[in-house]
């Protein structure tokens, strides 16, 4: 990826990061590294590539997370997506979901390191563009200080230079994918450690990051950051990612020029592409702490259905504004 130092990337989350997130987190921040939800592989060969794939040139750089096992199928898809324009193929060895593991692929992965190495080997002798892994510190009764180490150790000798390491460590039985995000304790020292251990290769922590603060600060050493969740609830933080991250001049943009930049994009979409309704769920954030946030969200999830999404977020920014004079 030309001159991307992976310094910061948000997540790829399923149901969230689609193209119209992507395109609004964009806005906040030209440098982040955004990716998509991860698309099954079966899914890119055989579905509807436009609608899984299909994204506008403005989110750019931008990668795309693959589920999977077949190391064949792993690498035709790998190369659907490098074709169209993606700037990274990600293989997810990381989701502890009950549909993930029952497909032997995701975090359940991580027992089949040799087989992980396999798929990786596959995928970039196919693309020309990097190939990731984003892991976790293990799985189940594994002990994290030795599997992490042996894992990174076998899959980078196939040539994997890049690693998102979710701190934590994914219980396949008995916890759900939600209290596997909170749940088992965070590694940072052992993912920190791990770069001792292998100073050649790119290491990106991720994993219970909620402030650019609070992840510049565990960073330490490591190749970067990826937040999640924080950045989608909260995402004012990316505006200043640039800053913070990259050295780059404050991004000055407000909330209200967002806004508008929000309702033309929602303008030129939304006769041509349908999806572009689910907008208005991930923006309700924008005005997270601020005053009139809670109307703000209000209006965009109780809107009146015949609305359009720029007719609905011109109206929940209107509400906003008349409770905020009335309020004055």
């Amino acid at each position: 990826m030309k001159n991307q130092t992976h310094k910061f990337a948000v997540a790829p989350m399923m149901d969230w990061t689609d193209r119209h997130c992507r395109v609004f987190h964009r806005m906040l921040s030209r440098r982040a590294l955004l990716y998509s939800e991860m698309v099954v592989a079966d899914a890119i060969i055989h579905g509807n590539r436009e609608y899984l794939l299909g994204f506008h040139a403005r989110e750019q750089p931008v990668a795309l997370q693959i589920g999977g096992c077949d190391p064949k199928k792993l690498a035709q898809a790998a190369r659907i997506g490098a074709d169209y324009g993606y700037d990274e193929i990600n293989l997810n060895v990381g989701c502890p979901s009950d549909r993930v593991q029952a497909g032997r692929f995701g975090a359940s992965l991580m027992a089949e390191p040799e087989f992980v190495a396999a798929c990786f080997g596959a995928m970039q002798k196919a693309v020309d563009i990097p190939v990731t892994i984003k892991c976790r510190v293990g799985i189940d009764e594994q002990k994290p200080s030795q599997v992490l180490p042996e894992f990174i150790k076998t899959v980078s000798a196939a040539g994997c230079r890049h690693f998102i390491i979710h701190a934590r460590k994914a219980w396949l039985k008995g916890l759900s994918p939600k209290e596997n995000r909170t749940i088992p304790p965070l590694e940072y020292n052992l993912v920190r450690a791990m770069k001792d251990e292998f100073p050649k290769l790119t290491l990106v922590l991720n994993g219970g990051l909620h402030t650019l603060e609070q992840a510049k600060d565990e960073m330490g050493a490591l190749g970067g950051v990826m937040l999640g969740r924080a950045a989608y609830h909260n995402p004012w933080i990316l505006s200043g990612v640039d800053e913070v991250f990259f050295e780059q001049p404050k991004n000055t943009i407000t909330r209200d020029e967002i806004v508008q930049e929000l309702i033309k994009y929602a303008k030129t979409t939304e006769d041509t592409d349908p999806t572009v309704k689910a907008l208005t769920r991930h923006i309700m954030g924008l005005f997270h702490a601020k005053k009139g946030a809670r109307l703000w969200r209000r209006s965009l999830s109780k809107a009146d259905r015949s609305l359009s999404p720029s007719q609905c977020i011109a109206h929940a920014y209107e509400a906003m504004l008349r409770a905020k004079q009335n309020a004055a």
